[in-house]
């Protein structure tokens, strides 16, 4: 019998940040704690932009996103936010989603399986994802619980069960 497998990547759907982004513009436009302050949330290029006139009001249109990014199912560890920068008389956050596992994150990922998974199992890195494979399904479903138990800094999905 041939091995089992599953692939770990760390993937966001476009299309759901894209909604995301949308509702919390939507929220923003009809916030009263927003009117007047120029806040607002846009893509800009590959990354995100958020406005307001002070500190506080653009970490609040942070806050906004964040809350549309959790209902939609993205994990938060996709998003790479920075620190607020004035821009003449305007506060901006730059964010970014993040994708992909990068080679050093796969190594760390992969001993952990060799370290602590089960006998047997083997990791191979292939580019940005991560295959797992095994003789027993039952070996890849313990390595699955031992990741989900482990708190990385980037998000995790298993794909390609077989």
């Amino acid at each position: 019998m041939a091995d089992s497998s599953f692939d770990i990547v760390s993937k966001v759907e476009r299309q759901e940040v894209d909604n995301a982004l949308n509702q919390a513009a939507k929220e923003i436009s009809q916030r009263y704690d927003f009117k007047g302050v120029g806040a607002s949330i846009s893509w800009s290029g590959d990354k995100i932009l958020m406005e307001a006139n002070s500190e506080d009001r653009v970490n609040a249109v942070l806050d906004v996103f964040q809350s549309k990014l959790i209902k939609r199912g993205i994990s938060l560890k996709a998003l790479d936010a920075g620190e607020p920068q004035l821009s003449g008389k305007e506060y901006k956050i730059f964010a970014s989603i993040e994708e992909g596992i990068s080679q050093e994150n796969a190594k760390k990922v992969a001993k952990i399986i060799r370290d602590e998974g089960p006998k047997g199992v083997k990791a191979q890195v292939q580019g940005d994802e991560l295959r797992v494979s095994s003789k027993s399904r039952d070996d890849l479903q313990a390595v699955i619980a031992l990741l989900k138990g482990k708190d990385f800094d980037f998000a995790l999905q298993f794909v390609n069960y077989r």
